[in-house]
């Protein structure tokens, strides 16, 4: 065989073997596999996304708090046909210019697959309106349903939180590619805790779309469709009847309520002030009062009741209490004498007048400074302890399983762990154990380095009320409560010594600081405070729960720059036991209801 021949030969073959390759991979393509099927498929279809309605919210009674609005978005698909759109007419359409109209592209083309991207987000009813009628001229486009949150009761703002746009930070964190750039996430409160619940599902339908971009019939007869499931109905322990009474006692004053269900740890109320009504964050509105609530000098936005953290002054008499009894370090039935209050070499801790010599129940009666600074050292300085340090962290023991110094752990972002200093603090401060009792002395009614939160205070008067326990405060009140909500938290403190302790407490609203605020028929049992403050006027404080025998509210009040907790902080904490318990009228004491709600107190 020739050279040539030779040649021709392998031209040949090769040809032969090239189609083949293309023959077996045509058909490859078109009958073994289905990712041309589905390029094309995409090419021609179009995905319209059916957004759920968020889940409501109800009150612990299911009285709905937050519901959903018909709210619509207009969107662009991608890819976008300049030569087939029309600018001017479409400018007309959506009152833009042309710039504003191509910079709106430009950021719309920034979605996570490119397929869409919001272009108008809450387009208004009468907008709506005339946009769709014309909207045909424009294949391109298309409006999505969704719903905006509105507040049937305009109350508890910081609790419920607020829903916005999705910021970039928060896309690249989501793992579930769930959501796309401009649709809506919890941003605060209940509404981020419980987002994957409240958000429900989305739906999406499949259209075959011809060349102009205008939609035809279901892909595949609508076979790989799927509904919108609307989210999950968030029943939560906040009772609006005293949540909206709360709101209204505490108005023109800078401070926060809470109340919990001592049984479950169900939060019944939260109220923090100055604040704000959350119809103010809806979507529509969000823009122009954020800003002015985040540079507001009285710092509206500010969750008083989690993240403000206080001294809790005298009402920490209850705590020492229970240690001291714990501890042996006193009995029922020690006194100690008050002669003007505590003194020791040339420090007084100064106490107002009463009887020379209080035991442990007329010592809370009367909040005697001088039995808890005398009680402070028998704790520290017990003989089985070899230094300071060692009786420190064990009095420092008791108060981190009453959840003082650590978060609570509550359903709302945002909580605040308080302070109670570890020794080590003090080993820097003064030297390694070359301190006692006398340099921290202040802690021990309630000042100094200690701060807790008004969430944490309430948490103690709900551990008193129940004897020794308390559950996690928590707003989530379903058939299913996570577990961290339904564990019972013991505080180490044996039950016989509550009985003193409550005694004392019930006598503060009998005999001691609290008289003038007691209810009849309502045993209260309760303990003022009345905060130092450096910047300004003594803050208010008052935790309290009731009946006695049979707790149902457990509550805090925190009132800052005013004066003493029976003035204030006792009122109202009264006012809202009495409110929760009777459910109508406060018809009792209409003045005291009078005066809690129209006087202002400027924080100074």
């Amino acid at each position: 065989m020739t050279h040539n021949q030779n040649r021709s030969a392998i031209i040949r073959f090769a040809i032969v073997v090239f189609a083949l390759i293309l023959i077996s991979k045509l058909f490859y393509l078109q009958v073994l596999s289905d990712k041309y099927a589905e390029k094309s498929a995409r090419l021609s279809i179009r995905a319209v996304i059916e957004f759920p309605d968020r889940g409501l919210i109800t009150d612990r009674n299911g009285e709905i708090i937050v519901f959903n609005e018909d709210a619509h978005d207009l969107v662009v698909h991608f890819p976008f046909n300049k030569k087939e759109f029309e600018m001017d007419d479409f400018c007309r359409l959506v009152k833009m210019t042309p710039e504003e109209v191509t910079e709106k592209l430009k950021t719309a083309r920034a979605s996570r697959f490119n397929q869409k991207g919001l272009f108008i987000k809450n387009i208004s009813t009468q907008d709506f309106a005339r946009i769709q009628e014309g909207l045909f001229k424009f294949p391109q486009f298309s409006m999505e349903a969704r719903s905006d949150r509105k507040y049937k009761h305009n109350i508890a703002a910081h609790t419920l939180g607020y829903v916005a746009e999705i910021s970039r930070y928060e896309l690249e964190r989501d793992d579930e590619e769930y959501y796309d750039i401009g649709e809506n996430i919890g941003k605060s409160g209940l509404e981020r805790y419980y987002e994957s619940l409240l958000r429900g599902a989305k739906g999406k339908q499949l259209y075959l779309k011809d060349n102009t971009g205008k939609l035809k019939e279901h892909y595949n007869d609508g076979a790989d469709d799927t509904k919108a499931t609307v989210g999950t109905e968030l029943k939560v322990s906040l009772d609006v009847l005293i949540q909206e009474y709360g709101e209204k006692l505490i108005a023109g004053k800078t401070g926060s309520i809470v109340a919990i269900e001592p049984a479950t740890g169900e939060i019944l109320a939260m109220v923090t002030s100055p604040g704000y009504k959350p119809d103010m964050f809806a979507i529509k509105n969000l823009g122009k009062n954020y800003s002015k609530l985040a540079t507001h000098p009285d710092k509206p936005l500010i969750n008083r009741a989690t993240t403000s953290m206080y001294p809790p002054g005298s009402t920490f008499k209850v705590v020492m209490s229970l240690i001291g009894l714990q501890e042996g370090a006193i009995t029922p039935n020690t006194r100690y004498s008050c002669n003007g209050g505590f003194h020791i070499g040339g420090l007084t801790v100064r106490c107002h007048a009463h009887a020379p010599r209080p035991n442990v129940t007329y010592a809370i009666q009367t909040s005697c400074n001088a039995f808890y600074c005398n009680t402070y050292r028998e704790i520290l300085h017990q003989d089985r302890f070899e230094n300071i340090e060692e009786g420190y962290n064990n009095w420092k023991s008791y108060l981190n399983r009453m959840g003082l110094g650590n978060k609570l752990g509550t359903d709302i972002s945002g909580e605040k762990a308080g302070n109670v200093p570890n020794a080590n603090y003090f080993h820097k401060i003064h030297g390694q154990n070359k301190w006692n009792y006398v340099r921290i002395i202040s802690m021990s009614i309630g000042q100094g380095e200690l701060l807790l939160t008004p969430m944490q205070m309430a948490n103690i008067s709900a551990m008193v009320a129940n004897r020794g326990y308390f559950y996690t405060p928590h707003f989530i009140r379903s058939d299913n409560v996570p577990e961290a909500f339904t564990t019972k938290h013991e505080v180490g403190i044996d039950n016989q010594h509550f009985t003193t302790v409550v005694d004392g407490m019930r006598n503060v609203l009998t005999n001691g600081t609290g008289a003038y605020v007691q209810i009849p028929g309502i045993d209260i049992c309760g303990k003022t405070g009345t905060v130092q403050n450096p910047h300004g006027e003594n803050h208010s404080i008052f935790i309290a729960f009731a009946p006695k025998d049979n707790p149902k509210i457990a509550i805090a009040t925190v009132v800052e720059n005013a004066g003493y907790g029976s003035t204030w902080a006792a009122p109202i904490c009264t006012l809202m036991i009495e409110k929760y318990i009777n459910r109508d009228t406060v018809s009792q004491r209409p003045e005291l209801e009078k005066k809690m709600m129209e006087t202002e107190i400027p924080k100074k």
